[in-house]
């Protein structure tokens, strides 16, 4: 991409603002989660709904940290300033590739009660709403700082290869590689924040068929943190759980919530 055109995606970018952060999720979408061979590995940073939405450039105000891991390396994303898709590395060995990616912090201002509570209702948190106004706060106008934690697996080759625990402050660790293991078993993942596993916690599904028809369902982990998902052959999938918690006063730079979204993508080979 010429550095013309990068510019012109940026400015365009910028003017537009990123969109609503409660009405859209933020993924790494690809469109061949299972390369065949080694070569270049394409990755997108999507921002959208129901599994489709707009393709980011790389923003690098944007990225706290952008990396890959496979058979247990860890490499830097080297992208330039406006790289649509955001991440294009070669790849040179088979294996599983873990992309990982943290954005750094940024923040939404709530015009409309109906904004915060359409959200705590969607992600579950049913309690929002009465600590909200239990701690005096208006019912417009407030801020909410907002994190992204984005992993996606990707099969190179044979794919061999398992998932690790990169100590963010919330993420998904597959404990099953969709890519070796039979499809017929269902795809599970362990769901952390801050190192402990979440229990009882909503889990949103977004099952996309080889059509681009997407289905939407929620799960909850269990008693240790994990989530069972029933995946089917030829299908991309989704993991979304946000973590809601009160803002404090040396991060908050006005905002009075923060929320942590985590996710993970990933592919299940046809038959």
């Amino acid at each position: 991409m010429t550095n013309f055109i990068r510019i012109f995606i940026l400015i365009i970018f910028l003017k537009l603002g990123a969109p609503n952060a409660h009405a859209h999720e933020l993924w790494l979408d690809s469109k061949e989660f299972q390369p065949p061979e080694v070569g270049n590995i394409e990755i997108e940073l999507r921002n959208g709904q129901n599994f489709s939405g707009l393709n980011l450039p790389y923003f690098n105000k944007s990225v706290k940290q952008f990396f890959w891991v496979q058979n247990g390396k860890r490499h830097k994303v080297r992208s330039r300033l406006g790289d649509i898709p955001a991440m294009s590395t070669s790849i040179e060995s088979e294996g599983l590739v873990l992309v990982v990616y943290e954005s750094t912090p940024e923040i939404i201002t709530y015009d409309q009660w109906e904004e915060f509570t359409d959200f705590i209702k969607n992600k579950d948190f049913p309690d929002a709403k009465k600590l909200h106004l239990a701690r005096g706060l208006p019912k417009k106008g407030f801020k909410e700082f907002y994190y992204r934690y984005s992993k996606a697996l990707i099969g190179l080759g044979h794919s061999k290869g398992s998932d690790s625990n990169f100590g963010l402050e919330t993420e998904f660790v597959a404990q099953t590689n969709p890519y070796v293991d039979k499809p017929e078993a269902d795809f599970t993942a362990k769901l952390l924040y801050q190192q402990l596993p979440r229990k009882n916690t909503q889990v949103e599904v977004f099952e996309r068929d080889p059509k681009n028809h997407v289905r939407v369902f929620m799960l909850r982990t269990d008693e240790f943190g994990s989530v069972s998902v029933p995946i089917k052959p030829g299908f991309d999938y989704l993991l979304d759980a946000v973590v809601l918690r009160e803002a404090t006063p040396q991060t908050s730079n006005g905002a009075v919530w923060e929320s942590l979204w985590a996710n993970i993508t990933f592919s299940v080979p046809s038959k």
